[in-house]
C-alpha cells in the first residue's frame, strides 16, 4: 500500500478532523523573498522546555507563503480574535477576485524577525524556522519563538464543523440535572445567531422586569445551539426545525419564507419579484452557516439548478454588506427592520415567485425535561410574539 492513497480513509479522516476545533491563525513572513501570508488552522505547541519555546504550523505546498517562509527563514503566527473572521477569509483567498493585496485588509506592525504582525490579534508568536519537512501536501514548519504579543483579554476565533465559532465557558461542576437545583432563579436560553437579534431583545425587555433571574444566553449556529440543549447548558432554544433528533421536542412558532436581497442598483432590482431561474447565473453570496447554507442551496438544487456561489460568509451582516457593495445577491429568511447595511449601503428585497419550503422556527426543549418557571414564561412570551393575532 506504500504510495497508494486510501481514498475512503482519507475522506473519513477529513470528516473526522472537521469536528476537531482549532484556532484560526494567519501565518505571515517577510524578508529577501518578500512578504506573504496564509490562513492556517494546523498550529500547535511543540515544547516550552527548550532554550526557546517551539511551535509548529502546517502550510500547503501550493501556497506562495510556504516557499517564502523557507526562503525568509522566519514567520509570525497571528491568532485571530473572534471578531476578525474577515482577515481569515481574506488570507484564505475567498476575496481573491476583489482584493489585490491581502495585507490591505487590516493594520500591521513589524516584529523582531521582520515578519508582519496583525496590529491587534489575540496573541502572536514571532518565530525563526528551526526545521521544516514536506509531509504529503504540506510543509511542516517548527519555529523557535523569538517574541510574543498578547492582547491580555478576548476570545479566539474557532473553526470547527467547517464553520467559524467562538468559545463558551462551561461550568465544570454542573451536570445535566444539577442546574435544576437553582433553575427557578435562572433563565438559560439558546438562540440561532441570525434571528436572535430580531426576537430576544423584545422578549427579554418584557420578561426581565417581571422575573428576578440570572440570564444565560447562548448564541451560535445550529450545531452549537443543539449541543447546548442536549448537554443541559440551556433549558430552551429558538432555532430551526432541522435534524434535531428524537430526544428534542419542538413547538412551531413561525414559518419564514426566503426572499432575495439586492443592492439598490442591482440590474434585477427593477423587477418586483424574482424567480430562481432569474438568479441562477448571477453571483450569489451564501450565508454559510448550518443549516442555512444547505437550505438556501437546496432551493436551487431541488429545481434542477446549481447556484453561482461567488462568496460565502457565516456572518449575516457581512452577507448584507457584500450585497450592498454590489458583489452579488443573497437569499435570506430573517428580515431586519432597516434597509441599510452596516456600512450605509441601501438594500432592497424581492419575493421569490417559486413555490419553496419555508424555514420552520421552533421552540426546542430536551424531551422529558421539566422546564423551570422562567423558561415557561419565556416560552409563553415567544408564543405571543409569533401569534398571528399580534
Amino acid at each position: 500500500m506504500d504510495g497508494i492513497i486510501d481514498l475512503d480513509l482519507r475522506d473519513r479522516f477529513l470528516g473526522g478532523m472537521s469536528h476537531a476545533a482549532c484556532t484560526v491563525n494567519i501565518v505571515t513572513t517577510n524578508g529577501p523573498a518578500g512578504h506573504a501570508g496564509v490562513t492556517v488552522s494546523a498550529m500547535a505547541s511543540v515544547s516550552a522546555d527548550t532554550p526557546r519555546p517551539t511551535l509548529l504550523v502546517c502550510v500547503h505546498h501550493k501556497s506562495p507563503a510556504a516557499q517564502a517562509i523557507i526562503d525568509n527563514g522566519v514567520f509570525c503566527v497571528n491568532v485571530l480574535r473572534d471578531d476578525q473572521s474577515y482577515i481569515s477569509d481574506t488570507f484564505a483567498g475567498r476575496f481573491r477576485d476583489d482584493v489585490a493585496d491581502k495585507f490591505a485588509c487590516t493594520e500591521w506592525t513589524k516584529q523582531v524577525t521582520g515578519a508582519p504582525r496583525v496590529k491587534d490579534p489575540l496573541v502572536a508568536f514571532d518565530c525563526r524556522v528551526l526545521r521544516s519537512e514536506r509531509v504529503g501536501t504540506h510543509h511542516v514548519f517548527i519555529g523557535e519563538v523569538e517574541d510574543i504579543f498578547s492582547a491580555g483579554r478576548g476570545s479566539p476565533l474557532i473553526y470547527a464543523n467547517r464553520t467559524y465559532g467562538r468559545t463558551s465557558r462551561i461550568d465544570p461542576v454542573a451536570s445535566i440535572e444539577a442546574g435544576l437545583i437553582n433553575a427557578e432563579g435562572s433563565l438559560r436560553i439558546g438562540c440561532f445567531h441570525t434571528f436572535g437579534p430580531f426576537v430576544l431583545p423584545e422578549v427579554l425587555s418584557t420578561i426581565t422586569p417581571q422575573l428576578d433571574v440570572e440570564l444565560t444566553l447562548v448564541e451560535g449556529d445550529h450545531r452549537r445551539i443543539l449541543e447546548s440543549l442536549k448537554s443541559g447548558e440551556t433549558d430552551i432554544a429558538l432555532m430551526y426545525d432541522f435534524d434535531l433528533g428524537r430526544d428534542i421536542e419542538t413547538e412551531l412558532l413561525n414559518e419564514l419564507y426566503p426572499y432575495v436581497l439586492l443592492a439598490e442598483n442591482h440590474p434585477l432590482a427593477a423587477q418586483q419579484s424574482l424567480s430562481l431561474a432569474d438568479l441562477v447565473a448571477e453571483p450569489m453570496i451564501l450565508l454559510d452557516a448550518p443549516p442555512s447554507a444547505d437550505y438556501f442551496q437546496s432551493l436551487f438544487t431541488k429545481n434542477g439548478m446549481s447556484p453561482n456561489i461567488r462568496y460565502r460568509s457565516a456572518s449575516f451582516e457581512m452577507v448584507r454588506g457584500m450585497v450592498g457593495r454590489g458583489l452579488g445577491f443573497s437569499i435570506l429568511a430573517t428580515k431586519p427592520a432597516s434597509d441599510i447595511s452596516y456600512d450605509g449601503c441601501p438594500l432592497i428585497t424581492r419575493p421569490l415567485t417559486d413555490t419553496v419550503d419555508p424555514s420552520r422556527v421552533v421552540l426546542a426543549t430536551r424531551k422529558g425535561k421539566r422546564l423551570p418557571k422562567p423558561a415557561q414564561a419565556f416560552a409563553s412570551l415567544c408564543r405571543d410574539m409569533f401569534s398571528p393575532e399580534t
